[in-house]
């Protein structure tokens, strides 16, 4: 695949409220929709983004970490910076734990397993990543069968690092592209009205207490 056999992005993110799920003096959680960028865009039209609609109803929002455009799931900010500061390494640490749904085409054999496979910027296509054994960062994802159905698999995801696409490059290596998604999957794989990647539940520590909280955000599909 070339730059120029890459999928067309076009911009329409949907209209939809903000969904909190928690809030408090130093945090907020938000289900982020699908098709909604996490933050804007480089080019022209690309200005409406979760961030900027977050920051409409509270003011002092501030990013933490992202989910691509066609993701959806839980989002935490901060809203001081010393919040934003600590929530940061919890990421950077690998203090935070996430679980992700997918849809997954076809039927997945076994149960569960393991995905140890170094990724890097597939740069004359990008935003596609790949994988890189001479030069990729580590890249590690843990998986489950949750379900399954003829011709495709639910699956539980837990990245156990956060590269750049790497649910998505590490199910297509599986063998097993996530449905509908408009970069890595191909054929009746990629006929689904969206992403079907979900971030399910987001655990970290409190900026403040210091205590473990855990949220959720419920699987739309």
């Amino acid at each position: 695949m070339t730059a120029s056999t890459l999928p067309d992005f076009v911009y329409d993110p949907p209209d939809v409220a903000l969904s909190v799920l928690y809030e408090d003096r130093q945090i907020l959680v938000v289900d982020k929709p699908a098709g909604l960028l996490s933050v804007p865009g480089k080019l022209a039209g690309r200005e409406d983004c979760l961030v900027s609609r977050l920051q409409a109803e509270y003011w002092d929002a501030l990013l933490v970490h992202r989910l691509d455009c066609d993701t959806s799931g839980v989002m935490i900010f901060a809203r001081t910076r010393i919040a934003q500061g600590f929530l940061g390494q919890e990421f950077e640490k690998r203090r935070a734990k996430k679980s992700y749904i997918a849809r997954v085409y076809g039927e997945v054999d076994g149960e569960a397993g393991h995905i140890d496979l170094p990724l890097s910027a597939d740069w004359p296509n990008r935003p596609r990543q790949m994988v890189n054994h001479a030069e990729g960062r580590p890249a590690q994802t843990d998986w489950e069968v949750v379900a399954r159905a003829p011709g495709e698999t639910r699956m539980r995801l837990w990245p156990r690092t956060g590269r750049s696409h790497q649910l998505r490059v590490h199910m297509l290596e599986l063998g097993h592209p996530i449905l509908g998604d408009p970069i890595y999957a191909a054929g009746p794989a990629r006929e689904a009205p969206r992403l079907m990647l979900h971030a399910e539940t987001l655990g970290l520590h409190h900026p403040a207490t210091g205590a473990w909280m855990d949220f959720a955000a419920p699987v739309p599909f």
